[in-house]
Parts: structure tokens; C-alpha cells; sequence
């Protein structure tokens, strides 16, 4: 018969052990939720990381949209913008176009009105020229003969006995 002792020994023994394999449960399951801990905790942090790198993308996703359509509107804004200044040029040209033909159109108008002034005061100078020439002409065909008279006076008629000769004159 096992003794008493035996079964006391044991029993203090069994009841370390159980104390022993409770503490070690104990540990086992501390350290399983330790390790459960760690994974859940990186479990998370590579969830937050890919979370912040998916924000990061879509961020610069939704920007790069959100530009493309800042630039779509912008474009329609030049475009209509050119076009109202293109219209608005080509009626400034179509005024200008005009006020120059205008203002051409009176240029020719004086530069032949000028013409005609200058032509008719060239006529008039070549008349006075002509009439003041012809009188010249008068003048000297008038003291030519005049001249002839004379002379033909003084070879004729009272020359005092001396008698002309051509050659006397040089």
C-alpha cells in the first residue's frame, strides 16, 4: 500500500505540477497573445501602410483628374477668349481698312488737285514766258531794224565821202 507520505508527496507535487503546467499554460497563452499582439499590431501597421500609400495614390489620382479638368475649363475660357478677340480685331481692321481707303481716297483726291494747281501754274508760267520772249523778240527785231536803218542811213547818205566797206568793220 503506497504510504500516506507517498500520497501526501504527491499530492503536493501534483499540485505543483498542476501549479506548474497552470503557469505554464499561463506563460504559454501570455506569450500567445503577445505573439497574437504583435501580429495584430503588424497586421495593422502594414494595413495602415498600405492604406497611406492607397491614399497617397489616390490623392495624386484625384489631382492629376482635377487638373485635366482645371485644364479642359481653361482651354474652353482661352478659346472662347480668342475668339472674341479675334472678332473684335478683325472689326478693328475692317474700321481701319476702311478709314485708310477713306483717307487714301482724299490723298489722291488733293495729290490731283495739287497736280491740276501745279499744271495750270506751269501753263500760265510758259504763257508769261512766251509773251515776255515774244516781246524780247519785238524788242530786238525792233532795234535790228532799227539798226539797219541807221546803218543803211550812214552807207548811203552822209558818211562824209568815205565809203563802207565790209572789211572796214573789223
Amino acid at each position: 500500500m503506497p504510504d500516506k507520505r507517498h500520497l501526501q508527496a504527491a499530492a503536493p507535487m501534483e499540485a505543483e505540477d498542476e501549479l506548474l503546467l497552470l503557469q505554464s499554460q499561463a506563460l504559454a497563452e501570455e506569450e500567445a497573445a503577445k505573439r497574437k499582439g504583435e501580429m495584430l499590431t503588424r497586421f495593422l501597421k502594414d494595413k495602415l501602410a498600405k492604406e497611406e500609400r492607397s491614399s497617397t495614390l489616390n490623392l495624386h489620382k484625384l489631382n492629376t483628374q482635377w487638373r485635366a479638368v482645371l485644364r479642359q475649363t481653361k482651354d474652353k475660357e482661352l478659346r472662347q477668349d480668342i475668339e472674341i478677340l479675334s472678332q473684335t480685331f478683325a472689326r478693328v481692321m475692317d474700321c481701319k481698312d476702311s478709314s485708310l481707303a477713306t483717307d487714301l481716297e482724299e490723298a489722291e483726291e488733293q495729290h490731283a488737285q495739287a497736280l491740276r494747281s501745279h499744271l495750270h501754274n506751269i501753263d500760265r508760267l510758259l504763257q508769261l514766258q512766251r509773251c515776255r520772249l515774244t516781246c524780247l523778240e519785238e524788242g530786238y527785231d525792233a532795234q535790228l531794224e532799227a539798226l539797219k536803218t541807221e546803218f543803211e542811213a550812214e552807207r548811203y547818205g552822209g558818211g562824209e565821202g568815205q565809203q563802207w566797206h565790209p572789211l572796214a568793220v573789223l
